[in-house]
């Protein structure tokens, strides 16, 4: 993986603001790489080479209802979700 696709490289795990105005972070300590949410979600995540989840260029692609699947398919929780008001709508 070249991570050319990273939204941010300064910042490939996040936190990263949605063009709607949520925020998407990935916990590189707590994620595993098991991969559901790449799965679920794939224009919006990718694991690295340290096969740890990154948020890519696509992540306005999917919408937030994709994005939360693919937080909730986290087997330890790693992804963090907060509304446009800074509130966590996952993990809650």
């Amino acid at each position: 993986m070249h991570m050319s696709n990273v939204k941010d490289a300064a910042k490939p795990h996040g936190p990263i603001v949605l063009s709607n105005g949520w925020t998407v972070e990935v916990d590189a300590n707590v994620c595993i790489g098991a991969g559901p949410c790449v799965g679920v979600a794939p224009k919006t995540f990718e694991l690295n080479d340290q096969a740890k989840a990154v948020i890519l260029e696509g992540c306005n692609e999917d919408d937030i209802e994709t994005i939360l699947n693919a937080a909730r398919s986290c087997p330890v929780s790693a992804i963090t979700v907060k509304n446009e008001k800074g509130e966590v709508v996952f993990p809650n």
